[in-house]
């Protein structure tokens, strides 16, 4: 894969459910979210499972940028790696984070053997990412910034330098703007802010 811009990541593009053709009278309902927290992971899932209340299993794989990089699969029953883990291996190898996958499989009669579910549930999770389509995010952070009157200068300096957004600005006894800012400059800008103003700004998120 080519090389993304700095501070980049990848994510699916748009959300979507998907149903290749049956497998031995057996139907895999491939579900593809974007989720940016567990919570936003469980809320997805009880959803599925609702929807599909005939289903036997519900695997599921999901990869997240926060929480520490939370990676997690699930074979809800299968037998052990035939199905979280070839899901989760689709989205490690499109490098994807803040992404869910699941996979609701309705038994058509037929057993698969494990190899025949590791075909199954990574081929629904293949057909559906390949659907949903991948593209760039660029992260990006709210700050907040009190100077001086006399700093302004070197302010605007600094946020044009970063290439910060303004969203607010307060003129009291001293000066507050709200900003936005690509989440790999905020720390450069932090830097500049207080190299510019000697320390005497402040920048908090």
């Amino acid at each position: 894969m080519g090389a993304r811009p700095p501070g980049t990541y990848r994510t699916v593009a748009r959300e979507l459910e998907h149903e290749p053709d049956k497998i031995k009278g057996s139907r895999h309902i491939a579900r593809v979210a974007r989720v940016t927290t567990t919570d936003e992971v469980e809320a997805h899932l009880e959803a599925v499972a609702r929807s599909y209340p005939q289903a036997g299993h519900h695997a599921f794989a999901f990869r997240l940028r926060g929480q520490g990089g939370v990676s997690r699969a699930s074979d809800d029953g299968e037998p052990s790696g035939s199905a979280g883990a070839p899901i989760l291996a689709r989205l490690e190898g499109a490098e994807l984070l803040d992404v869910l996958v699941s996979v609701s499989r309705i038994f058509g009669g037929t057993k698969l053997g494990v190899g025949g579910l590791v075909r199954a549930y990574g081929g629904a999770a293949s057909e559906a990412l390949e659907l949903a389509g991948v593209c760039e995010v660029v992260p990006r952070t709210k700050l907040v910034i009190e100077h001086a009157y006399g700093d302004s200068a070197a302010v605007a300096a600094a946020l044009h330098g970063a290439g910060a957004e303004t969203l607010n600005s307060e003129y009291g006894p001293a000066v507050r703007i709200e900003l936005i800012v690509d989440e790999h400059r905020a720390g450069d800008l932090k830097s500049a802010i207080r190299d510019g103003t000697c320390g005497r700004a402040s920048i908090e998120p």
